[in-house]
């Protein structure tokens, strides 16, 4: 009997992850679309030509052209003289090394998530808050028939997702204060799409220390959450299951709920949290 790993990418459906788009203000456009078109160059899984960038983002090959040369002439993207695709080039990778939290969060968040994928076949991630969202920064891919997953460097939504939910639960007042001054979208029927019961899905998922949101971002899809706290106690990121409501039902099992609270918790202590910054402990939250 052949196996099938199918990985599901939930960064092309905008109702459960955010699709990033060049925004229209005119006064800001120029700077957005280069930013976007550097974006869509580091996350793909391979080399991009200036059609499939410019199919992507829905805009012209001549308009994308300008953007490409600018990133090239900078150092921030290179292009193979073989295929004439584009990839990142040696700044951008530079820069990506001056930045070392997220790969901080990633490497301590590894074997913490694979052992939680092979306790229970399912599929965890790993994002980190971005005030207009959840960024996906590592996924460790479940090993059941259909595995279901988030590409690494997708978008997941504050109020439609675990992951953002506990972000807005336990991160910077800023983000509950952004999601609430915005449009609550109904990604699926199950969203929780009025302000009073987003606010009161905060307050328990700061009671309970996890977070669940069972078809609330695509039907038939939960994820199970918890927070990630760094040295100095600030929410650093969030881990989580992903998988089909099958696996992992509305209602979670209390063997999984403790298994993503003890991950969460490992990922935290290699982060230093418990400890201050002189070495000694310090009361956990």
């Amino acid at each position: 009997m052949i196996r099938r790993n199918f990985v599901k990418s939930l960064s092309c459906a905008a109702i459960f992850m955010k699709k990033t788009t060049p925004r229209q203000a005119s006064g800001v456009q120029s700077g957005d679309t280069t930013l976007v078109v550097l974006e869509t160059v580091a996350f793909a899984e391979d080399e991009l030509g200036v059609t499939q960038i410019a199919g992507r983002l829905g805009l012209t090959k001549s308009a994308i052209y300008r953007h490409l040369q600018g990133l090239v002439d900078r150092g921030y993207l290179v292009q193979n003289p073989v295929t004439s695709r584009y990839l990142l080039g040696p700044k951008a990778y530079l820069i990506g090394h001056l930045a070392p939290a997220v790969g901080d969060v990633a490497r301590a968040g590894d074997g913490p998530m694979r052992e939680v994928r092979d306790r229970f076949g399912l599929s965890t991630v790993l994002t980190t808050p971005l005030n207009s969202g959840a960024l996906v920064v590592k996924t460790v891919s479940g090993t059941t028939s259909i595995a279901i997953g988030a590409r690494v460097g997708s978008e997941l939504t504050l109020h439609g997702s675990a992951q953002g939910q506990v972000m807005l639960a336990f991160g910077n007042r800023t983000l509950v204060d952004r999601t609430f001054a915005g449009e609550l979208p109904a990604l699926t029927r199950y969203s929780l799409t009025d302000p009073a019961a987003l606010k009161e899905r905060i307050a328990k998922v700061r009671a309970d220390g996890y977070a669940v949101a069972p078809e609330e971002s695509i039907i038939g899809i939960n994820g199970l959450a918890a927070p990630v706290f760094n040295m100095r106690g600030d929410l650093a990121a969030v881990v989580a299951i992903v998988s089909s409501i099958q696996y992992l039902p509305a209602e979670p099992a209390q063997d999984m709920i403790d298994a993503v609270l003890a991950m969460a918790r490992s990922i935290s202590t290699l982060l230093g949290y418990g400890y201050s910054e002189t070495g000694s402990m310090r009361r956990a939250r």
